[in-house]
């Protein structure tokens, strides 16, 4: 589970997170939408301890991630807006030297690599260099190497950008897998129909702030609207002017 409360990040004098709090749980898939900078990403690479946040703090399962950043590390699996992977390597590669990063034995390693290739559907490509991969061979090996370690919390930025539809389906159904195996997973999209098909809740961040939560039948209730869509533009448009 990652609890957040208060975060705040300010760039100069930009406040690009201001005040952030909410709770992603375990077993649920959890979305963080917003419109582009309205820190997202920003409070992404704080969670993963990437970047230190001004104010406010940040738990994962327990562990604070200002205190015990190693620990919590261990406990995330991240998939971040950029998605390098090793041209030179294979996929197995990849996930393999992941795993010995993270400090798992050869043995246990490459088990585990076995097991991501197969529920991916990647054994295709498992020992074919990734230079030239396509996007969704590319994301999927990037996922794998996330995951390698088996962490109890994922967090993905924009996973299923560039797929191909049957890309995009075979990544739903493994988010879903990783939801029945009782995982807390925070996804971040621009994706209407991405958090229709997977999100069990939703925390809708404007301006930096959380501007509204809940479930889509929640907040499509509280918009009055029958779409999410059309629910989510009204919720941004509200808060917009409330600040004015």
């Amino acid at each position: 589970m990652i609890e957040v409360r208060g975060l705040r990040k300010s760039f100069g004098a930009t406040r690009a997170v201001d005040d952030v709090s909410f709770v992603a749980r375990d077993g649920e898939i959890t979305g963080l939408l917003g419109p582009n900078g309205a820190g997202k990403t920003t409070t992404l690479r704080m969670l993963y301890t990437l970047m230190r946040p001004d104010a406010g703090s940040i738990q994962v399962d327990g562990h604070d991630a200002l205190a015990e950043p190693l620990q919590v590390r261990r406990s995330l699996g991240a998939l971040p807006d950029a998605r390098g992977i090793y041209k030179r390597l294979t996929a197995r590669e990849n996930i393999e030297y992941f795993a010995a990063l993270q400090g798992l034995a050869p043995a246990a390693a490459r088990e585990r690599c076995s097991q991501l290739l197969t529920a991916l559907d990647m054994n295709a490509i498992a020992d074919r260099r990734s230079e030239g991969y396509s996007q969704g061979e590319r994301v999927k090996t990037a996922i794998a190497r996330a995951l390698v370690h088996d962490p109890r919390n994922v967090l993905l930025d924009e996973p299923t950008n560039g797929l191909d539809v049957m890309a995009t389906r075979s990544l739903r159904d493994f988010l879903r897998s990783l939801r029945s195996a009782g995982r807390c997973v925070l996804l971040s999209t621009h994706l209407m129909q991405e958090v229709a098909a997977l999100c069990d809740r939703i925390i809708i961040i404007a301006h930096g702030r959380v501007v509204a939560e809940g479930s889509p039948d929640e907040l499509r209730a509280q918009a009055q609207e029958a779409h999410l869509e059309e629910a989510f533009i009204k919720i941004i448009a509200a808060s917009a002017g409330e600040l004015q």
